[in-house]
């Protein structure tokens, strides 16, 4: 039954493509899914065709009144999970019947994604211009980046010198997880003024290997990791007096809302957002209702 798991996960990367995160979410919530067939029934299971709806109704029972129980949020992704590989074994007559076919998933509230105000926008794209260091202009780029374009904190961190494109007011984003597929991100000319200055006065101080491709680089001179990212803003955030926690996305998500708010079409935002179905960007319609 293992093997059959493996074979699985790597159908997901080789045939779906899915990130390594993404696989290995599938393979955390699988893998509690079978020690539960084989830790918690009267019973040991010798094949995946021995799993009935019941003994999923009594897994998703499980994950909703154990001790400390799974947000609902929780139980949803575990459920979808077992029900996409139940659906694979189904579709390769590797099972009889689809035991999780009459299982609802559980439903679950949509929460409103987390912006910040205009004002505090620009308080925190402030707080590095207090400095002039080659990492202020590294941290100046990276804040204006992740607001005036709504790109992905992985899209930032990713992007290699030749994505830019200073010329046409441009940057090409690739997908990481499927190399042929790109968007064009356009730069206004507030955005392309500070990426040049970044390129000629404050990379040049950072990087330390003259084979180095990565646009943002750390203090070691490497490619700049999400983490690494993700600390930056926390401390801008900071410095900026902010009370409202501040992520990547969540500047990804103001992004999006002003856009909307300032006049823009779903449509163009849904482009912006590199997002492949619009109903995933039509959650900031949502918010620009909720602030009238």
């Amino acid at each position: 039954m293992e093997q059959v798991l493996q074979t699985f996960l790597v159908f997901l990367k080789s045939e779906y493509r899915y990130s390594d995160n993404t696989v290995a979410a599938y393979r955390n919530d699988l893998t509690q899914f079978y020690d539960f067939l084989q830790n918690k029934l009267d019973r040991q299971l010798s094949s995946w065709a021995d799993v009935t709806p019941e003994i999923i109704n009594q897994y998703v029972y499980d994950l909703r009144h154990r001790k400390k129980p799974y947000a609902p949020s929780s139980v949803a992704r575990k459920v979808a999970a077992v029900k996409s590989f139940f659906n694979y074994l189904h579709a390769r007559n590797m099972i009889p019947s689809n035991p999780t076919e009459q299982i609802d998933s559980p439903k679950v509230e949509k929460r409103l994604p987390k912006t910040l105000a205009s004002k505090e926008i620009a308080e925190l794209l402030q707080a590095p211009l207090r400095g002039n260091t080659p990492k202020h202009l590294r941290d100046t780029a990276l804040l204006n980046m992740l607001y005036a374009t709504g790109m992905r904190v992985s899209e930032v961190v990713f992007l290699q010198l030749e994505d830019v494109d200073l010329d046409n007011k441009v940057l090409l984003v690739t997908a990481r997880e499927v190399e042929s597929r790109f968007r064009e991100v356009p730069l206004e000319d507030e955005m392309d003024n500070i990426l040049d200055v970044y390129l000629k006065e404050g990379r040049p101080y950072l990087v330390k290997d003259p084979n180095e491709t990565a646009l943002f680089l750390n203090h070691r001179g490497q490619q700049l990791t999400r983490q690494g990212l993700w600390l930056i803003i926390k401390s801008y955030a900071r410095e900026a007096e902010l009370s409202s926690e501040v992520t990547p996305h969540t500047l990804r998500h103001s992004f999006a809302a002003h856009k909307l708010e300032e006049g823009s079409e779903l449509e163009e935002v849904q482009k912006l957002l590199g997002h492949a179905n619009i109903s995933t960007t039509q959650i900031y319609s949502q918010l620009e209702e909720k602030s009238k």
